[in-house]
């Protein structure tokens, strides 16, 4: 079931796939490796989007805790509407 050669071969490819990412990686310019930020570019508009993005990014979070907090609040209003209801029902 388990056979030698089969799993020789997916070692081999892990192995080489890995040793050439590795490769690539350190053969990549430093310049690219890094953002206009780190270089004191602080105005391109690399460094704006990046910005935009990070608040893009707040406002999703918040819209949805802002949505997660109103259903409980639903939820809340009608059990309170649906607690009347069944004390005036009783009451009669």
């Amino acid at each position: 079931m388990n056979d030698p050669s089969r799993s020789r071969s997916l070692f081999l490819r892990v192995f080489v796939s890995s040793w050439l990412h590795l490769i690539l990686l350190l053969a990549a310019p430093r310049v690219a490796l890094a953002c206009p930020v780190c270089f004191g570019q602080n105005d391109s508009p690399l460094a704006a989007a990046m910005n935009l993005g990070i608040v893009f990014m707040l406002v999703i979070v918040v819209g949805v805790l802002a949505a997660f907090a109103s259903f409980f609040i639903y939820l809340m209003r009608r059990a309170r509407m649906a607690a009347r209801q069944s004390e005036s029902t009783a009451q009669c």
